[in-house]
């Protein structure tokens, strides 16, 4: 949980156990893992076109929804054209 700490006020992103994107700002945290980010955008993947971003917001996600965790080094993040990016959607974790 403290290890959260470190990614407050940087730009993360989240994979979400349904196969979802989210890349943000990390506002906060809780005890339970859920995570507050602001500023962000959902990044749809396909095969067809490249990668759409859907502007969110402010967005609250539960702890238990989340897979993954990462800080997004913004250098390399802003010099990656999305538009050229071909990827098949990440499919939810099934139980």
């Amino acid at each position: 949980m403290s290890s959260l700490q470190g990614y407050i006020d940087r730009r993360v992103l989240l994979v979400l156990q349904d196969g979802r994107a989210i890349v943000g700002v990390l506002a906060g945290f809780d005890q339970k893992s859920n995570v507050v980010v602001s500023d962000c955008k959902e990044r749809v993947y396909g095969l067809d076109e490249g990668v759409e971003e859907i502007p969110l917001g402010l967005y609250l996600v539960k702890g238990d929804m989340i897979a993954l965790i990462g800080e997004i080094d913004d250098a390399i993040d802003q010099a990656v054209d999305l538009s050229t990016i071909r990827a098949e959607p990440i499919t939810p974790i099934r139980y």
